[in-house]
């Protein structure tokens, strides 16, 4: 009776206010056990029992406990005393609690995620301090730490061999970050492909001057020199940088712009009161189901804005060879090869993170931070693995 009096008068102290400390302690009073038992389990024996009562146990003895050592959890830092041995005959390393680990390794992965996604290398302090408690690793340095880790990632993939990679498509694009305190506009070249069983693979990110040949020509080589074969299509924007490089290491491939940019360069160029009316017309003409059916809506576009808007009309015509040879390709490959999306929809992450801190002083921090390398290879079966290209299609 006595002892179920105190346990009820124990859980009576705990109320809302406290909740969060009282939960801290019993996860920090649990570990310091686990520790206790983990050395109990080495040496064969419990604390203050000779060793030869219990053979075969280990050589070796308790000798107190280390200094306080703080780590970090998701629910909050706490603090507990590693055990100390010594006359051991073979070395000891905890698995409970490594050396030199001071987080989880749940928080570990929590903290790149929180910087990529907006949150300032200066404002971790601030934000999680009150969360983690006094004691955990949220310097500047430990991001610096971080930082390092990436790069050294980030320059292991670029020097990946790939010549054992069979593309059937790539994207490119270049996505302009808020980066840098310089004049001059740089941009992350970005090319994505993807196999005939439909995996999308990051190829290159890297920065580059506006979009130029040179800049493009230098992202096109350094793939060649790493064993790429280059595929047949190539899904681009308007900007003539790429086209310009493709064409004078890739005069083969066939050329896909962008229908998005497109369509917003179109409408650019029309009055606000037109646009809407535009905007349906176009996305009508992108989604014809066959060439012929495209180019009477392009036909019938130009007859209603062309003494209104010829500017709109003469740039929806320029290039439009280029507009339309996704026709060339199966219909169930259409819907990817329309635009760029698929190397846009993976990099929200850069644009999250630039638009919300604006604080990068350099391109080189936007170029490695946004991306986890793997993450663009898990399947998307959007291809049959029969035929990836037409039949017309030829071999470069």
């Amino acid at each position: 009776m006595k002892e179920k009096s105190t346990s009820t008068q124990s859980a009576s102290r705990v109320c809302y206010e406290t909740m969060e400390t009282h939960a801290r302690s019993r996860i920090q009073s649990w570990l310091q056990d686990l520790l206790e038992a983990e050395v109990t389990e080495f040496l064969g024996r419990g604390k203050s029992q000779r060793q030869a009562e219990f053979a075969p146990a280990r050589m070796g003895y308790r000798n107190g406990h280390g200094k306080p050592r703080r780590v970090a959890l998701t629910a909050g830092t706490i603090t507990v005393h590693r055990p100390r041995m010594r006359n051991l005959a073979e070395r000891f390393e905890s698995r409970v609690l490594p050396l030199f680990k001071r987080r989880t390794a749940e928080l570990g992965a929590m903290l790149p995620q929180l910087y990529l996604h907006g949150l300032s290398s200066g404002d971790f302090e601030l934000a999680l301090r009150g969360l983690l408690g006094e004691g955990a690793p949220l310097s500047a340095a430990s991001l610096a730490r971080l930082k390092g880790a990436w790069q050294a990632e980030y320059e292991s993939w670029r020097g990946a061999d790939l010549s054992e990679l069979e593309l059937v498509y790539w994207w490119a694009d270049g996505l302009y970050v808020k980066a840098g305190l310089a004049d001059r506009k740089a941009a992350l070249l970005v090319m994505v492909g993807a196999n005939a069983s439909g995996e999308k693979v990051l190829l290159a990110c890297q920065a580059g001057e506006r979009e130029s040949k040179e800049s493009w020509l230098s992202v096109l080589r350094d793939l060649k020199a790493r064993g790429l074969k280059f595929p047949r299509l190539t899904v681009a924007d308007g900007h003539l940088g790429i086209w310009a490089a493709l064409g004078e290491l890739h005069p083969a491939g066939d050329e896909q712009r962008c229908w998005n940019h497109k369509i917003v360069n179109v409408l650019n160029a029309l009055a606000k009161t037109a646009q809407p009316e535009a905007a349906q017309r176009l996305s009508a003409m992108m989604y014809a189901g066959s060439r012929s059916a495209c180019e009477r809506k392009r036909d019938e576009f130009i007859l209603r804005f062309k003494k209104t808007d010829p500017k709109a009309c003469a740039t929806l015509a320029r290039d439009w060879e280029r507009l339309v040879s996704f026709f060339d390709y199966p219909q169930e490959h259409w819907i990817h090869l329309r635009t760029t999306n698929i190397v846009e929809s993976p990099f929200n992450a850069v644009r999250l993170r630039t638009d919300a801190s604006r604080r990068f002083k350099k391109v080189e921090n936007a170029e490695i931070r946004p991306i986890n390398f793997n993450s663009m290879q898990p399947p998307v079966h959007f291809y049959r693995k029969e035929a990836v290209l037409p039949a017309s299609a030829g071999e470069d």
